[in-house]
């Protein structure tokens, strides 16, 4: 191709020869050199293969994938495109979230040379984040019989293993992979995200740090290090190294729609929307930046516009397609519509066999019988070898709720046993430190500073806090509160959390607060939930962990009032240990543990009951309410100072967002059979009933 084929355009500049020299300076670094020579080119040959495709690479090189994908794409166009060009372009589309286009190219790359390595394995790259995952598994095989010396396959190949859910296969390629090629920065950014999968997070961000030693552009690694701090909800430091990230490569897909949640975990939802909606403006076509829209939508109650983001994420091929559809269906149950939520997580099993998220997705929706084909599933997935950490945890919680519906009390508890000392092993917990940090809340709260300082802070009746342990029936309480034209349900809320702690470490620090200390904490709380009351006059935080902060409460909101909700301690013990909780609770994985905490949990409560005023703190036993609703119901109105309505009674019919582990419960109207369930597993509660110092024997 040394001119153009119109003769009446023949330039006077040697076309092969410009060329030849921009592929030398690019060879030699030298950037803009190469590019002044592809624009000669370029000017007089509009199109010209070689020069867009060098312009291309350029483009890659300073991160601007679409100018990369329009030069590219136009040298793959010319009828004597080399198989290398189709290859490079399948992998320039996958970082730009064109899988389709990527597969199609890298196809036919395979197709023109078909004993080309580099063709197979770009294939297998773009298969893999596909979901196709046998295929690219084979695709990458392929491409290790004609290079078997390749790190870069090994990587890859381990990748697709990861997927598969043989998590020891991708190990041992990626251990092979580093002894090819030691300073191999991306295979230990993979691995930080494997050691996160296996809940060593010590490990996941010592690999992550390796390997932006190695790389400190790695755009990967930064990601996968902000997966660790997630992981461990260590949000400021994840939103920290994306920002890092985002910072020089200011469009990358994945970047910006992990900062999106991390922003969203974070309650800052305005911020996280922005974000979400630019990675949608760069990559329309990659479901992970719509799913991002549908999660901060649904972070933000509006149904409507999440399930339209998820369900266009759910029509495009890419690693966040399964994600999407497993969001769908927790979105149908968020705002009570359990059935479609059950019908669509079904769906994504069948199109996703292979998901232990999706199979135990389905075992919260749903009651099992003996001989379920779900049992099996499971059961299956869990004995396949190598399987990764939080895959096993995942199994045996679903395993453990399928057995105790079905009334088999034994093999429940040998899957949750299982299931809690692995996720216990994934962190590291003090029992014995939590229980100082809880009387040592009580010593600092005396009555004394609390009659000193109880009326310094901000006056407003609008907070109601609904605090206890969880599952003790928190959830059902605001439910009730929230049917009431006149409250709003906020669901749990992390501002008092981050308050308390916002003027050194609590509880010393609120021994000191002064007064306008006290007014500013309390007038930064209410500002954030105002917005949310719509007009009316009581708006419920129901974050559990919130009666750790009762006296603070009392401090910066003297008007505000707290509603503790109590449960009989073995039940609401056994409910915690029998859930896989979403957010941290590092107590409830170990049954000694679990006792502990709930008997500091009730010396803290015995404290708050004798210095709280009763016109401010009421008590609300959960036993009571179940046995007598309409009673207990008008006992809670009355303290909250609202009028009887009737619409309480029929909390279940309430169309509100709930976001917490009783979603499916407060769905029904109010049964009894959690009252006493313990009594039927009694045997296997010993190390509970000793920690709680309960002597009792099975009915």
């Amino acid at each position: 191709m040394s001119h153009p084929s119109d003769p009446g355009l023949a330039p006077s500049l040697d076309i092969a020869a410009t060329v030849e020299r921009a592929r030398a300076a690019w060879r030699a670094r030298r950037v803009d050199e190469a590019e002044m020579a592809c624009r000669q080119v370029l000017a007089v040959w509009p199109g010209h293969a070689d020069a867009s495709y060098l312009m291309g690479l350029m483009a890659v090189e300073f991160g601007n994938l679409d100018l990369a994908i329009s030069h590219v794409r136009q040298a793959c166009q010319s009828p004597r495109a080399p198989a290398y060009y189709f290859s490079d372009f399948a992998e320039i589309c996958r970082r730009g979230g064109l899988l389709t286009e990527g597969e199609k190219a890298a196809r036919r790359a395979a197709a023109l040379q078909p004993n080309m390595a580099a063709a197979w394995n770009n294939l297998g790259i773009i298969l893999q984040e596909a979901l196709k995952l046998e295929e690219s598994r084979a695709c990458l095989e392929r491409a290790l019989q004609l290079a078997p010396d390749d790190a870069q396959t090994l990587n890859n190949l381990a990748n697709a293993f990861k997927r598969l859910g043989m998590a020891a296969e991708a190990e041992k390629r990626w251990r092979a992979a580093i002894e090819l090629k030691p300073d191999f920065a991306e295979v230990y950014s993979n691995l930080a995200n494997y050691y996160t999968d296996q809940g060593e997070f010590d490990r996941a961000e010592a690999m992550a740090r390796r390997a932006l030693e190695l790389n400190p552009r790695l755009a990967d690694a930064y990601v996968n290090f902000a997966g660790v701090a997630a992981a461990r909800r260590h949000y400021g430091d994840a939103l920290r190294a994306l920002d890092m990230l985002l910072s020089f490569q200011a469009t990358h897909l994945r970047g910006l729609a992990a900062k999106a949640l991390t922003l969203k975990e974070l309650d800052r939802l305005d911020e996280a929307m922005e974000c979400a909606t630019r990675a949608v403006a760069i990559a329309p076509e990659a479901p992970e930046s719509h799913n991002a829209v549908g999660q901060v939508f649904q972070a933000m109650g509006d149904f409507d516009r999440a399930l339209a983001a998820y369900a266009r994420a759910a029509e495009l091929p890419g690693p966040a397609q399964m994600d999407a559809v497993a969001n769908r269906s927790s979105l149908y149950v968020e705002f009570g519509r359990q059935s479609e939520g059950l019908e669509w997580m079904q769906k994504a099993a069948e199109a996703f066999p292979n998901s232990p998220g999706l199979l135990f997705g389905q075992t919260e929706l749903r009651r099992f019988e003996r001989g379920d084909p779900l049992i099996a599933k499971m059961q299956t997935l869990l004995a396949r070898e190598g399987i990764s950490l939080s895959d096993r945890i995942t199994l045996n919680f679903g395993l453990g709720k399928a057995f105790l519906d079905t009334g088999d009390s034994e093999a429940a508890f040998r899957h949750y046993d299982e299931g809690n000392r692995l996720k216990r092993s994934t962190y590291e917990y003090d029992p014995a430190a939590s229980e100082t940090w809880m009387a040592s809340i009580a010593e600092v709260f005396s009555p004394a500073l609390l009659e000193a300082k109880a009326v310094a802070g901000a006056r407003s009746e609008l907070p109601v806090f609904v605090v206890g342990m969880p599952r003790s029936g928190t959830t059902l309480t605001e439910q009730i509160i929230a049917s009431h034209p006149m409250a709003h349900g906020a669901g749990e809320l992390k501002r008092l959390h981050a308050l308390a702690r916002q003027n050194g470490d609590f509880p010393a620090s609120a021994a000191d607060l002064s007064a306008g200390q006290m007014r500013a904490l309390g007038g930064r709380y209410l500002s954030h939930v105002a917005p949310l009351a719509g007009g009316r006059v009581r708006v419920v935080d129901k974050m559990p962990s919130n009666f750790l902060y009762c006296g603070l409460i009392r401090l910066i909101l003297p008007d505000a009032r707290i509603v503790h909700c109590r449960r009989d301690p073995i039940d609401t013990c056994l409910s915690c240990y029998t859930k896989l909780f979403v957010g941290e609770q590092s107590f409830s994985y170990n049954q000694t543990e679990l006792g502990r905490y709930h008997r500091a949990y009730q010396a803290l409560m015995a404290h708050w009951r004798n210095v709280l005023p009763a016109s401010h703190f009421l008590e609300v036993q959960y036993e009571e309410v179940v046995a007598d609703i309409e009673g207990q119901t008008r006992r809670i109105l009355d303290f909250l100072g609202l009028p009887w309505d009737e619409a309480c009674l029929r909390f279940h019919e309430t169309k509100r967002p709930v976001r917490t582990a009783s979603v499916n419960q407060v769905r029904q109207s109010l049964y009894s059979t959690s009252v006493g369930r313990w009594r039927k597993h009694a045997a296997q509660l010993g190390p509970l009933l000793e920690a709680l110092d309960v002597s009792v024997h099975a009915d």
